[in-house]
């Protein structure tokens, strides 16, 4: 047993609604607020938010893998899906949030423990006062396109 805390959690409602969406997917990435427990699964790193514009890199490994060795397309929805809602989170203004309405992928070329470092990028399309619209590419160290998405989500206001 450590004494170390985890870098994974969810941190309260007060905390999410005290700050811009862009302060808040930065405080993320830097590590000064915990990361959502499910980029424990993908392992992200050197990750960069702008408004409307997040970058993460990950390097997809055999724990990735589905019963048919390659790796799961779900280790991509995860990639794709964080991108596309942080970049919308990343221009709400205080007190505001999102969740994610739809999203579609298409996958364009597998990937193994062998790809190396990929390179998911989000980017907002239109955001407006109850929905917003992005896209995602994940791109392996050679620049090939491995997989994109769209998504629509639904912003709100948090409550007080």
């Amino acid at each position: 047993m450590t004494d170390q805390a985890s870098p994974y959690g969810v941190v309260s409602p007060t905390v999410l609604a005290s700050m811009s969406g862009l302060d808040f997917v930065r405080k993320i990435f830097a590590g000064e607020l915990p990361q959502p427990p499910i980029m424990e699964n993908v392992g992200p790193f050197d990750c960069t938010a702008d408004h409307g514009h997040v970058v993460l890199h990950s390097i997809p490994g055999i724990r990735h893998y589905n019963p048919i060795g390659s790796v799961h397309g779900g280790y991509a929805a995860i990639l794709l899906d964080s991108a596309m809602g942080l970049a919308v989170h990343s221009t709400l203004p205080q007190g505001s949030g999102y969740t994610t309405l739809e999203f579609k992928i298409s996958f364009i070329r597998g990937m193994s423990e062998t790809s190396g470092t990929v390179r998911t990028e989000g980017k907002v399309l239109n955001v407006g006062r109850r929905a917003g619209t992005a896209e995602a590419r994940i791109t392996d160290d050679k620049g090939r396109l491995l997989a994109h998405a769209t998504t629509t989500c639904l912003v709100f206001e948090l409550p007080k």
